[in-house]
């Protein structure tokens, strides 16, 4: 009968390369605590013998998961694909594991996913906006479980974030759209209930119609959520109840592809006819026909900066900086000048 094999141990490897355990550990858990001809040497006894770290003897030792979680609204399209990416990229480079869960915009899913993510020892979480119940924030005070915001960058909120000002953001593309002469606007918006990234690029959009001297009141909303057919059924609600309209400015790059679709369905082209523009400047923004106008946001540059930012706070290294983001409008073919 066959002898049973067991797993090589921590001793195993200190043997291998020539070394104390100690060092063993230092050079798993600490590498820049080990010089490189003696982490080379473990590294190499690690390979040859296949041994795999004891995760739980880190955790114990180190009183920290080492798991961060992330609640994202949707993983239906690519809104946060790219942030999320780069989230995780930077956290595998600190050492951190990543959990995502999708609430699909329902503030009571989020909260059970708050609540289930810290019962799994989640080390720190990442959130999307802003947009919750106190007592949600108040659960994750008690617990003593560091939290961030990604996506949305609001002065003095309860907690840091990592984002950009949605409102100053739509502001800016809406000057451009008035600038060119559009007067007769409407927006698709995603729903505006509990998201405040929807109700900030609203307002956005409203302050520049005041601010050129038109009537706020007259910009026909749209709320949806945020899919592409959703986006075509909206497109095509707006002409209908607004034929005169000149420009379609949309929530997200997702609204702005399905009312493309939407005016090719009713015969319209697009920007001869009218007009659209998104926000995000995701992939689906530059492919589809004509490429969209929109808002960019620096996905990745957020997701690096918030991983960073929350490892520091997980680490009491920080108790949370936050920092707004930069966007810039992207201009492509799906805007012009409206002639009159």
């Amino acid at each position: 009968m066959s002898k049973t094999r067991t797993a090589p141990t921590l001793d195993d490897v200190a043997k291998k390369a020539g070394v104390s355990t100690a060092t063993v550990s230092r050079c798993l858990n600490g590498p820049e605590k080990v010089s490189k001809n003696t982490r080379q040497r473990v590294m190499e006894a690690v390979e040859i013998l296949g041994y795999t770290p004891n995760f739980a003897a880190r955790v114990m030792a180190a009183r920290r998961t080492f798991t961060i979680g992330a609640i994202i609204p949707t993983m239906d399209n690519a809104i946060f694909a790219r942030g999320l990416q780069a989230f995780q990229e930077e956290l595998g480079q600190m050492g951190y594991n990543l959990l995502v869960s999708s609430s699909a915009y329902d503030p009571k899913r989020e909260e059970e996913q708050i609540r289930s993510l810290v019962a799994r020892g989640a080390d720190g979480l990442l959130l999307i906006g802003h947009d919750r119940a106190a007592s949600v924030y108040e659960y994750l005070e008690n617990q003593n479980v560091p939290v961030l915001a990604a996506w949305s960058f609001i002065e003095g909120e309860r907690i840091p974030s990592i984002g950009f000002d949605n409102r100053k953001a739509m502001f800016a593309l809406a000057e451009e759209v008035i600038r060119l002469g559009h007067q007769k606007i409407a927006m698709i918006s995603g729903k505006i209930e509990g998201n405040d990234r929807a109700r900030l690029r609203l307002a956005g959009l409203r302050d520049a119609v005041a601010a050129h001297g038109l009537d706020p009141s007259d910009v026909c909303v749209v709320e949806r959520p945020y899919g592409v057919e959703d986006g075509t059924q909206a497109f095509e609600e707006v002409m209908s109840c607004h034929p005169k309209v000149s420009v379609v400015m949309c929530g997200n790059d997702v609204l702005a592809v399905g009312a493309v679709r939407g005016a090719q369905r009713m015969g319209l082209k697009v920007p001869d006819d009218i007009s659209i523009t998104g926000f995000d400047d995701i992939e689906l923004a530059q492919i589809i026909s004509p490429p969209l106008t929109t808002v960019h946001v620096p996905h990745r540059e957020m997701g690096r900066k918030a991983a960073r930012e929350l490892v520091n706070m997980v680490e009491r290294k920080s108790t949370g900086q936050s920092v707004d983001l930069q966007t810039a409008i992207t201009k492509r073919n799906s805007l012009e000048a409206f002639a009159g």
